[in-house]
């Protein structure tokens, strides 16, 4: 999709939520949507031109997540990152993330199917299920 066509689905998409299309709004959903993956805020902040403020770039993040525009995850190195919600993830709204425990870049990984053989304990049943594959990237392993 060229990047015309991205801003009006993006334009599209904010009004459905009821939000105002603001410049801000508009170049945190297409530095999501460039990369293609998770981003932290420091990421997103970082591909942005200067002038945008800290945090409003971290409130625009968090209701963009709270309306589910975004999803906001940790993959357990205690680091939020956002990534858009899309049909490439599962219907919970989850897939598999690969991270590289040398330079801590992240990859959505496609579709995996967990089974499991027993029952769950009571405790676990309508618990959130993350899965995270860690180990080197191909760039950190040459």
């Amino acid at each position: 999709m060229n990047q015309d066509a991205m801003r009006k689905k993006i334009r599209e998409l904010l009004k459905k939520h009821n939000l105002r299309v603001t410049k801000s709004r508009m170049a945190v959903m297409m530095a999501i949507h460039e990369k293609k993956a998770p981003m932290t805020h420091q990421e997103i902040m970082s591909i942005l031109p200067d002038g945008f403020d800290k945090a409003s770039i971290w409130r625009i993040l968090a209701n963009f997540a709270e309306i589910g525009l975004l999803v906001r995850m940790d993959l357990g190195d205690r680091i939020w990152r956002y990534e858009l919600t899309d049909d490439r993830q599962t219907l919970d709204n989850k897939h598999a993330h690969f991270l590289c425990d040398d330079c801590g870049t992240v990859y959505c990984l496609p579709p995996v199917l967990l089974q499991i053989k027993s029952p769950l304990p009571k405790e676990l049943e309508g618990a959130e299920l993350n899965v995270r594959v860690t180990g080197r990237c191909s760039v950190c392993l040459a």
